[in-house]
């Protein structure tokens, strides 16, 4: 059976089938718009990069213990391109895979997938709880901050900027503009 290229509505039709819950799915849209945003700005395959950032953690929830070895099970049952699966799988390196990031949207996708948990929490503490009220420094205030969204591994985003050659207010500052491009859809545009 020959690949074809992956839809936007196919990586949504798969993570809705297989992620029921809110924070799983408002979590795929922050790290797609990220992936987008990036892209755009490094004037890469926008679409790819959105439909991977997507995709990322499809397997998360209903298969916590396999998390990136059952996605790349079901995005080969659904024929998709191994660049995409690949890509998907490296964002878990050096935890659940051992698939290492090597390309630009690899790399990417590894640095700002933990990162937008934080800007996430960041925006939640703010009084307007508004993603458009999330400045640079206000996420570097609580980076040392292990007990600010614990769940965060900040050494994975220093890793990442690291491997991309990026500074982390870089990185920062692209997630926060990425998730401004969502935020409604997100939960973060904040009260009026």
């Amino acid at each position: 059976m020959k690949q074809k290229v992956p839809t936007r509505q196919d990586a949504l039709e798969l993570l809705h089938k297989y992620n029921e819950s809110d924070s799983l799915r408002k979590h795929a849209y922050a790290v797609e718009a990220v992936m987008r945003y990036i892209a755009r700005k490094r004037g890469e395959d926008e679409e790819k990069w959105g439909i991977i950032g997507l995709i990322h953690d499809l397997d998360y929830e209903k298969f916590p213990n396999q998390h990136c070895t059952k996605t790349r099970e079901i995005l080969e049952e659904h024929n998709w391109p191994e660049e995409y699966i690949r890509a998907a799988v490296s964002h878990g390196w050096g935890l659940c895979s051992d698939v290492m990031p090597q390309t630009e949207l690899e790399k990417v996708l590894y640095a700002i997938d933990e990162l937008t948990g934080l800007v996430a929490t960041t925006a939640l503490i703010r009084p307007s709880k508004s993603i458009f009220d999330v400045k640079v420094k206000s996420v570097k205030k609580k980076w040392n901050d292990k007990r600010f969204a614990a769940g965060v591994n900040r050494s994975i985003i220093e890793k990442g900027a690291e491997m991309l050659g990026v500074e982390i207010d870089e990185l920062i500052e692209d997630t926060i503009k990425g998730m401004q491009e969502v935020a409604e859809a997100i939960g973060l545009k904040g009260q009026p």
